[in-house]
């Protein structure tokens, strides 16, 4: 496609009277009918902020979407650094391998670094294309399937083994301690995002759309011992009974947190020993979740999903190697190859478990990398030496690699709990 017939289709920000038109659009790229209500248009809207909103247009037709918002990412070590999250993005299909979506990135990964976000985040729907502008796999998620019946767990299970409690609440009651317990459990996992006032009423039916029904679910709150809130769980039940009427139901959790492991036992035991309950679909999880190991048998725990999940592309590489904590003392200089942002260099990283700095440097590279494979490292969960293996890393120094893994990875995998 020759530059002139690219910009024949102009990208621009999308303007009040274009709104509608664009949730159009959002609805064709994901394959949803493209009928938008005026009551959705109006919600969604609220909640959109058009500086940030981004659309091609071929006429007066909308052809193509993009979307950020303003976000917090925890990192290792508990700070929470500012993100862009970005959303929304549809190329229709007549439009395809035009350059659309090039150039949305682009305007949003120049903006971003202007607001002083130090990365931006997104779910990858496909794994090949978000590479190409910097973006790299920074945490995934598993799922697993629980067979009730061979758990090994009592029957006769009556509650926490640690003197807390499990009660069942209600929606209005999660939006009023749901918050407040979300906040402690993300400052301790890294890979968690923030949750917006949106995302409370969106997911305990105070807002709803009606091109997403709202199913309102089961609520366990566990107690702490001296009644402190401790973990959380939301969960549906289906109805499904044998010829015999022998009821043989799953139930389908659709978000659990837990600030103990106590806490995150006896929500798993709870639910497994909800009667008429065979079978549990846990969700998405983090990808070493304590659950199989949870049951006198790990193995009533099928694993049904395993994938990446949360994206990162770093915009800041002196502010994010900062702001996140290492567990040992060592020093290494990365030379970052970025090819379509701002983060090309070589920088010299000195971590220590009370602190690090980052500077730019012109001494020679202990590893080569794209700005990609930093933002895989740059939470923990991938091994530099994989990367190496793989082409993806170069050592300048011998053992680079190992030494990064001694400074980058974690004891426990990140895990973002949430789609956006």
């Amino acid at each position: 496609m020759s530059p002139d017939a690219q910009a024949d289709v102009p990208v621009r920000k999308v303007a009040e009277t274009e709104f509608t038109d664009w949730l159009k659009a959002v609805n064709v790229g994901f394959l949803r009918p493209p009928l938008v209500s005026e009551t959705d248009a109006a919600g969604r809207r609220e909640n959109t902020d058009l500086a940030r909103t981004q659309g091609a247009f071929d006429g007066d037709r909308c052809v193509a979407t993009f979307r950020s918002f303003a976000q917090e990412l925890t990192v290792v070590g508990g700070a929470a650094i500012p993100t862009s999250a970005v959303t929304n993005v549809t190329v229709s299909p007549t439009h395809r391998r035009r350059g659309l979506l090039s150039r949305m990135m682009a305007n949003e990964l120049a903006e971003a670094k202007e607001r002083g976000d130090v990365a931006a985040t997104l779910i990858a729907a496909e794994y090949p294309i978000y590479g190409r502008y910097g973006f790299g796999p920074a945490t995934s998620v598993a799922e697993w399937e629980i067979e009730v019946g061979r758990t090994g767990l009592d029957p006769r299970w009556s509650g926490p083994e640690d003197g807390g409690r499990i009660d069942l609440i209600t929606s209005e009651d999660v939006r009023k301690l749901g918050p407040e317990l979300f906040e402690r459990f993300r400052a301790v996992q890294p890979g968690t995002v923030s949750r917006s006032q949106r995302w409370w009423d969106l997911n305990t039916g105070a807002t709803q759309r009606t091109d997403h029904p709202w199913t309102e679910p089961f609520w366990a709150l566990h107690r702490s011992a001296t009644g402190e809130p401790e973990g959380l769980a939301a969960y549906t039940a289906d109805e499904t009974w044998t010829d015999a009427k022998q009821p043989l139901n799953t139930a389908t959790v659709r978000g659990l947190i837990a600030l103990t492991p106590a806490a995150e036992r006896a929500l798993w035991h709870f639910v497994c020993s909800i009667d008429w309950i065979t079978k549990v679909r846990t969700g998405h999880r983090a990808p070493d979740d304590l659950l199989p190991h949870l049951f006198p048998d790990p193995r009533a725990a099928r694993p049904v999903t395993q994938a990446d999940f949360l994206w990162v592309r770093l915009l800041d590489v002196v502010r994010a190697l900062e702001s996140r904590t290492y567990p040992t003392t060592d020093s290494l200089v990365l030379e970052v190859v970025d090819a379509t942002g701002p983060t090309a260099g070589r920088y010299h990283l000195a971590a220590t478990p009370s602190g690090a700095t980052c500077a730019p440097t012109s001494a020679s590279p202990d590893l080569t990398l794209d700005v990609r494979e930093l933002g895989t490292l740059y939470l923990g969960d991938e091994s530099a030496v994989r990367l190496a293996a793989l082409g993806r890393v170069a050592q300048g120094t011998p053992g680079a690699a190992t030494r990064a893994d001694a400074l980058f990875r974690t004891p426990r995998r990140p895990w973002c709990p949430d789609m956006f």
